[in-house]
């Protein structure tokens, strides 16, 4: 209670000026997992404090039906009861002061999770955000003619992304694969590794255990340039969502101070499935596989927040993807797809064999991989890639005896280079491999001159 108490009288100092009319309601009614108020005059994304006979608790404004608004509860609901007093508390854009954030774990509603003291949240007045610009009906939205191009590139350490999906700062890229794979693994690698001066990361919908590991062991040293946002997979959906835009909202402000920003997000799914409840308990009909249309809004202005700006910072996002029974065209995925800059793909098959990490190169793609690497480092990947895929499509040939030397001069030549290539795709989980050692032991491979 003392700590929720910190945190609205934290949003009404950072929310003065604020004309909160009618901000007085009532309880009537539980809609799904939506709480329903009368009396209430409030906006979209409005926060409320809901007050019970012994305890309260935060819900953040997602809709309307007549007379009523419906409420997404930030807290547990037991011990809520009819009747019980809402009133707004502020406009629900408070957020922490970025660079005062770094080195802390803190929950979709800034509150620490560290143990560590309260953070100071921004002020109305300095919420500004220069990669936006304030259209009629005062919503701010990305202005895209004032985004730099992505032509740097961004190096993740990994020799299988660095060498045949090399990434640009600014990119947004997802890491898809099935549960289990390891992509938290290769995300604690990536954030330790990768060259950032700043990090972010939203860990949503993640069992408790799992961001306890990501933090002491996953993220390590790189903590202490980090800011972690957490909304575990017990939490309501309301929460889930505002940690995944409270984590994008923090890595812009760290972007308009003119850092590059690395924002990992794990995962987009689970934001997407938050964004599922609020839908279906609002009343919005259910589209492919139970998603209403309201999911297939928000990714994109959700992942748009990333990318780069004009003059200053870049935020380059790394979005994972968790594919039911390793489906990449199950609709998360598929949509997501269609909104990023390339995509990562882990293979099962290579992680049950023990191959880290379990890049399948193949099916992997970087979207402005050409505008970031040299002309030879791109004839490069394209040549081991024609050798991966010739070996590939003869691999049955090959395992029964079958393949005959000199069939296909790809195919002999890809056998010869195997060994090789496979080293490359295999890196330690502690290893460290900068673009130009991918670029160079890559085009060493293609030159005969490895074993």
């Amino acid at each position: 209670m003392h700590a929720d108490r910190a945190f609205f009288d934290a949003c009404r100092d950072a929310s003065r000026g604020l004309p909160f009319a009618s901000a007085q309601g009532r309880l009537v009614a539980l809609r799904g997992t939506l709480l329903a108020a009368r009396g209430l005059s409030g906006r979209v994304g409005d926060l409320y404090e809901v007050r019970g006979s012994d305890q309260s608790l935060h819900a953040e404004l997602v809709g309307f039906d007549d007379e009523l608004r419906l409420l997404a509860p930030l807290g547990e609901v037991e011990g809520i009861a009819p009747g019980a007093r809402i009133r707004r508390v502020s406009d629900g854009t408070a957020r922490p002061q970025p660079g005062a954030a770094l080195g802390r774990v803190i929950d979709a509603l800034s509150r620490p999770l560290d143990g560590g003291p309260p953070l100071q949240l921004l002020r109305r007045s300095e919420r500004t955000n220069g990669d936006a610009v304030s259209r009629s009906d005062g919503i701010l939205r990305a202005d895209v003619l004032r985004r730099g191009r992505i032509d740097t590139p961004f190096d993740v350490g990994i020799r299988s992304i660095n060498g045949f999906a090399t990434l640009g700062r600014g990119m947004r890229v997802g890491l898809f694969a099935g549960s289990g794979v390891g992509k938290s693994t290769l995300l604690g690698q990536i954030a330790r590794a990768g060259e950032a001066d700043a990090i972010v990361v939203a860990l949503i919908g993640e069992r408790g255990r799992e961001v306890r590991e990501f933090v002491e062991e996953s993220l390590g040293d790189a903590l202490s340039r980090s800011v972690v946002v957490v909304a575990t997979s017990d939490e309501p959906a309301g929460l889930r969502r505002r940690a995944a835009y409270l984590a994008t909202e923090i890595a812009a402000d760290l972007r308009q101070q003119g850092q590059h920003v690395l924002l990992l997000m794990d995962s987009l799914t689970r934001f997407c499935t938050a964004q599922r409840e609020l839908g279906l308990s609002a009343g919005e009909p259910p589209a492919t596989r139970g998603y209403p249309p309201s999911v297939w809004a928000e990714l994109p202005r959700l992942v748009e927040r990333a990318g780069t700006s004009f003059g200053r910072g870049t935020v380059t996002g790394i979005f994972t993807v968790l594919v039911e029974g390793d489906d990449l065209d199950e609709p998360v995925a598929d949509a997501a797809r269609a909104v990023l800059d390339g995509h990562v793909v882990l293979s099962r098959e290579l992680a049950e064999q023990g191959h880290y990490p379990p890049v399948d190169v193949l099916a992997s793609v970087s979207r402005v991989m050409d505008e970031v690497i040299s002309a030879d480092h791109a004839a490069s990947a394209r040549g081991a890639r024609t050798l991966l895929a010739a070996l590939r499509s003869a691999r049955d040939l090959i395992s029964i005896g079958a393949y005959a030397a000199g069939a296909d001069p790809d195919v002999d030549r890809a056998r010869l280079l195997e060994g090789s290539l496979r080293d490359f795709l295999h890196q330690g989980r502690d290893e460290r491999s900068s673009i130009d050692e991918s670029f160079a032991r890559l085009a060493e491979i293609l030159a005969g001159e490895s074993r």
